[in-house]
């Protein structure tokens, strides 16, 4: 019997050798027990609304404005609305062509691309084009239009940090490239050695692979360090000597959880380092609404900014983005609102500043809460949560656990997690769902449980982990770093 185009056995294969562990067989196990009745803590992606942090009251009220534009027209909106959102809510109705409800330039309304290119200069010191930046549903689709113009085939390969976040090697597989990784140093805080980095391309060129790209994302997703300014460096001149496009994921920018290393954007360093680098690296830099403070990851808002990026080029992107007519306006807005959040005077700063700064103090707490207690457990090894949402801890696996996990014809550390899961409700990601080493396994977790919860939840993670590690534990060792 003749296949159908869309039965299993004919589907392109590209969309068959696709994973993405974050929604993968951990939480498709985890909705089904959830199904049933038992409690589920959904660590397993960073979502900060589904677990229970409050939406920034200023954005939304200038959203729910613009959603509601009559609500402008009734006497009483004073009441209800402070002065600056009603305001904020007039000037980016004023943007459009027809309020929420109407399509905006494919790469998005000019007036919010406007002040995108306004923060990036007060963040950089340096000059940003709004004509260079596009608004995105969400980094992820902004990410995805780059790879789709980079990778003409599957000898183009793509320089992805292991472990990464599945974004990058689902996108690279569903088009047909091929990720080359380049290990980060868990003994070094996951630190990023640029022979390594050459190494991987020696070795990817050996192989006859044209390497065209290299991601990096600054805060780490799932390791949580920050790059160095002197690292960054390293990596711009890597990439101007390789003739890479240097991909810069910076969405957990105001993610910070220390103060010894900042945040520093890839394209200040780039500018700071002048002629030839600040002329002819070309970089994309990725930013989102979904996560810092504002956690807003259902609104699917971001931007990418293009530098050095030749004017040919940049219309072609533009003509690929055009396929999909329009970002989501709604979300445009709330880009705006991020990037031009109230100043000093406004009605709704002081509101403003207390919620933002209350959230990251919080987070702040939680980071060295969950390290803290990871580091407790029998067999755990973690990193601190220098910046980003996540926490990356090293189980060592003993034999009994890797023997009990083969004869249940699961990796190692799904085959915890899944115990995990089933133990406590805890919904984590197995680390080999983002690479690691070989014989070494980690899991990613959030932070993002409310901090009134996390004692509870590291308590019941180390008594699960250490009668785990005593069930399976016997004189053979450990996996190992």
């Amino acid at each position: 019997m003749a296949l159908k185009a869309l039965d299993y056995d004919s589907l392109n294969e590209n969309v068959k050798k696709c994973q993405y562990a974050v929604r993968g067989e951990l939480y498709l196990r985890a909705s089904e027990l959830q199904k049933e009745g038992k409690k589920i803590i959904f660590t397993n992606v960073g979502n900060p609304h589904a677990l229970g942090q409050k939406p920034l009251t200023f954005p939304r009220q200038v959203v729910a404005l613009c959603q509601a534009p009559f609500l402008l027209e009734d006497p009483n909106v004073g009441m209800i609305f402070p002065a600056d959102a009603i305001a904020r809510a007039r000037h980016y109705l004023s943007l459009t062509s027809g309020g929420l409800g109407a399509y905006s330039d494919s790469r998005g309304l000019p007036g919010v691309r406007k002040e995108v290119a306004d923060f990036i200069q007060r963040r950089d010191g340096y000059p940003s084009d709004p004509e260079l930046i596009f608004l995105t549903d969400g980094a992820s689709k902004g990410v995805m239009q780059i790879l789709n113009c980079v990778i003409r085939g599957d000898g183009d390969g793509i320089l992805v940090p292991v472990p990464q976040y599945p974004l990058y090697s689902a996108t690279i597989s569903l088009l047909g490239g091929t990720l080359v990784p380049y290990y980060l140093d868990e003994s070094e805080n996951w630190g990023l050695d640029v022979n390594n980095l050459r190494q991987s391309v020696a070795q990817a060129r050996s192989q006859g692979i044209s390497v065209r790209a290299m991601v990096i994302i600054n805060p780490g997703n799932p390791t949580g360090q920050c790059l160095s300014e002197a690292n960054l460096r390293e990596i711009l001149k890597f990439c101007y000597n390789e003739k890479l496009v240097l991909l810069g994921d910076e969405v957990y920018q105001q993610n910070i959880y220390q103060d010894e290393r900042p945040f520093i954007s890839s394209k200040k360093v780039l500018m700071d380092m002048g002629s030839p680098f600040s002329k002819e690296v070309q970089l994309v830099s990725f930013h989102t609404v979904s996560k810092g403070y504002w956690g807003e990851c259902g609104q699917r808002g971001g931007y990418f900014e293009m530098t050095n990026i030749p004017p040919r080029v940049v219309e072609e992107i533009y003509k690929v983005a055009s396929i999909a007519l329009s970002p989501n306006v709604s979300a445009q807005i709330f880009m705006g609102l991020m990037v031009s959040p109230p100043k000093p005077g406004d009605i709704s700063y002081d509101q403003f500043t207390r919620e933002s700064k209350g959230i990251l103090e919080s987070l702040r707490r939680r980071a060295k809460i969950m390290t803290d207690g990871f580091n407790s457990c029998k067999n755990v090894v973690c990193n601190f949560t220098e910046g980003a949402m996540y926490s990356f801890p090293q189980i060592r696996l003993p034999a009994g656990a890797l023997q009990a996990a083969k004869q249940a014809g699961k990796v190692p550390d799904v085959f915890y997690c899944l115990k995990l899961l089933e133990a406590t409700g805890i919904s984590t990601v197995p680390g080999s769902g983002f690479g690691q080493k070989e014989g070494v396994f980690h899991l990613r977790t959030t932070i993002l449980p409310a901090e009134e919860e996390m004692p509870e939840i590291m308590d019941s993670f180390k008594k699960f982990n250490d009668e785990f590690m005593t069930q399976y534990d016997n004189t053979v060792g450990y996996s190992r770093m």
